[in-house]
This record gives structure tokens, sequence and C-alpha cells, in this order.
């Protein structure tokens, strides 16, 4: 009799501990899973918020920023006319707007520039999507 209850006692002691190890197994399974997901869906740091599927993330540095809207400005490019908002991940035509080569000095020169409705754009060429808009 006191061999069960002994074995009674222990079972009662040992079930919570073991739920509750499993309880916190499924709870760092979770947070791994939960950490994972996040990466994913929240995706690399700095990457557009809300921008169009398959916007490239780069352009040129804030520190060149306001020289390279003067260099523009100076080279008095014309300004295309668009119908849709011009916003970062926007896909220009390609035909009918001028692309111009970025200078070295910006380091960028994997992407071109243009003027669109009046603001400068950084565009990348093999797609034409809108990689930065220089104010």
């Amino acid at each position: 009799m006191i061999r069960h209850a002994i074995i009674a006692s222990a079972f009662l002691v040992a079930a919570p501990l073991a739920a509750n190890a499993q309880q916190g197994a499924g709870v760092a399974a979770g947070a791994t899973s939960g950490a994972v997901g996040g990466a994913i869906v929240g995706g690399p740091v700095g990457a557009v918020v809300g921008g169009v599927a398959g916007a490239v993330v780069g352009g040129i540095a804030e520190d060149h920023r306001t020289r390279f809207h003067h260099y523009v400005v100076e080279e008095r490019i014309p300004s295309y006319g668009y119908q849709e908002d011009v916003v970062v991940g926007a896909e220009l035509p390609a035909d009918g707007v001028r692309y111009y080569e970025v200078p070295p000095e910006y380091g960028v020169t994997e992407y071109r520039y243009t003027v669109v409705n009046d603001q400068t754009v950084l565009v990348d060429p093999r797609t034409h999507r809108v990689v930065q808009i220089i104010e």
C-alpha cells in the first residue's frame, strides 16, 4: 500500500513538471518559428515598407543627395509627365523617358536618373523601376 502511495505521489509531482516542460518546449519552438516567420515577413533591415514588390533598395547616400539634386538642376533635364504617382517601386515606361548616367562620384553607376513630374528619380535601367526619389 505504501508503495502505491509513493508511486501515486511521484506521479502527481512529475505530471505538472512534464506538462510544464512540454509547454516550455512549445514556447521555445513558437518563439523560434515566430522569429523565422518574422524575418521572412519583415524582410531585410532598411527595406521599403509597403513598397511595390520587386522594388530595389539603395541609392545615393544622404550626404550626397543635395549635391546631386543641384547637379541635375544645373543640367536642365526636361521633366517627363507621368500620369501615375511617382513613388519608389513605380515602373516607368521604357519609351518616351530619357535616362541619364549617374556620374561616378555619387557611387551608384548601376542606376540611371531622370526627372519625372519635376522630381529627380534614380531608376534601375533593367526594370525601369524607381529606386529613389531625390529631394
